[in-house]
Order: C-alpha cells, then structure tokens, then sequence
C-alpha cells in the first residue's frame, strides 16, 4: 500500500461499494491509506437499501455511529428497478443526511455519480418533482409516463435530476460557505456489473456504441479510471472545483453535445 497526499488518513464513505465503479472507488482509497466505511445492500460494512426512506435513514445512522468523515462518495444507483427512488432521492438523502458529520472535517469533500444517460430528454414533471423532494408524486409521474421509456429513461432522469440538485446546491452557504465541495462525475458505458446488459448482446453492444462513442481510451471504460477522478475530487488537494458536472466518458458528451454550451 502507498500513501498518498490528500487522501491517507481521511475517512471515506463510499455508497455501492461492493461493486462497479463503487468496489474500484473504495479499492483505490485504502490502497493510498484512506479508511473507507462501505456501503451497499450486502457485502458492507454498512448495509441498507437507498431505495427506501427506511433504508436511508439506516444507512445514516449507521455511517454516524463511526464518528466525523471526511468525504462522502455517493455512487450506488441501478438501472433495474428503484430508479428515482435510488438513483436521485437514495443520493441527496446520503449527502445531506450525512452533511453535519462532513462539517466536522477540516477538508469536507462530496462527490455524487452520474451518468451520461443525463443528456436524454427528460420529462420536466418529473425532475421538477425530484428537486421538490416530493418522490410520491416523482415515481407516479414516471409509472404514468410511456415516453419515459423503460429502465434507462427512468435512470437518465433521476440522473438529470442528481446534476441539477448539485448544481443548485454547491454554491450554497451550508456547502460551499462550509466548505464543502460538492461535485458530480458522470460517466459513460463502463464495464461494470450494472452495465452487463449492454455487452451480454452484441447487437445491444453495436447499438449503444454507435448512439453514444466514447473516441477516448474506448468502448467500455474501466471502472477504475472513473474512480482515479473522484478519488481526486475527494481528496484536499481539490481546492477550488466545486459544483461542476464532469463527465468521464472518453469525449461521449462532448461528441453528443459539442460547442452548445459556448456559443
């Protein structure tokens, strides 16, 4: 194990730790002498499902008996079942619930993932509901909602939703003025357990490369080259990036988006 500046000695909660990008995350971190609290449904030293109000007030609880932390990394979500409930409510429960605990730090640092899946169309009624906080009204909209699309429509809004809040709160007093920052990392398609449905079919495989090409490092991207970027944003040698949404996608959203942001 190698220690390394802005990372050893921290307390690292890391949500989905068991696998994907959450399993690389965590193996990073205490490869480089973090101390990391794991989170997830099984195979954690925290379990609890961030798909329930229950879960998530468990999870809170439990994270809270270990003491102050130094960073939390909200990275579990699915693409299955429990969409929005995960995917966007489980996140924003896990940062703010755990929020009081990150001001004790002397380098609070947040970072939730993403996912290019962001981009699709959303269905305004939808996120506008999941940044009321009102996830009632967020899941019956989404049932009723056949243009929504399945499971990755679902999972693209809750995703769209998770950047808005972030962006919205990050410049916030109880964040950045305590100084808390707070990030988004969105990747691409990444060879992880959750993503085993692109690859299983190479017909789905052609299709999802074709509609979103990642001409940088290939397609899939490894889940720990996700993780090398929240480890950073993580660590106190972030001083000065806090509310961006920055996509690990190799050029996916760039290609997909181009210049519209600049012109």
């Amino acid at each position: 194990m190698t220690a390394q500046a802005g990372l050893a000695g921290r307390t690292y909660v890391v949500t989905g730790s068991a696998s994907g990008i959450g399993a690389a995350t965590a193996a990073l971190l205490r490869e480089r002498g973090a101390e990391v609290i794991g989170c997830d449904l099984d195979k954690a030293d925290v379990e609890a499902d961030l798909s329930t109000p229950e879960g998530r007030r468990s999870l809170i609880d439990q994270v809270t008996a270990y003491g102050s932390v130094d960073a939390v990394l909200a990275i579990a979500g699915g693409g299955k079942t429990g969409l929005l409930e995960t995917n966007y409510f489980g996140a924003v429960a896990t940062l703010e619930g755990l929020r009081p605990l990150l001001a004790r730090s002397p380098a609070p640092r947040a970072v939730a993932v993403s996912s290019t899946s962001s981009l699709a169309s959303a269905d305004d009624r939808i996120v506008q509901a999941c940044l009321d906080g009102d996830e009632a009204a967020a899941v019956a909209y989404l049932a009723d909602d056949s243009t929504a699309g399945g499971p990755t429509g679902g999972y693209g809004i809750a995703k769209r939703a998770l950047n808005r809040w972030v962006r919205r709160t990050a410049p916030t007093d109880a964040w950045a003025g305590t100084g808390i920052a707070l990030n988004v990392v969105a990747p691409g398609v990444v060879d992880t357990p959750a993503a085993a449905w692109i690859f299983a079919d190479d017909e789905v495989r052609r299709t999802v490369e074709s509609a979103a090409p990642q001409p940088f490092g290939g397609f899939p991207g490894r889940p720990e080259w996700v993780a090398e970027l929240i480890c950073w944003l993580a660590s106190v040698e972030n001083r000065f990036v806090t509310g961006q949404i920055i996509f690990a996608d190799g050029g996916s959203e760039a290609v997909a988006v181009g210049d519209h942001h600049w012109r």
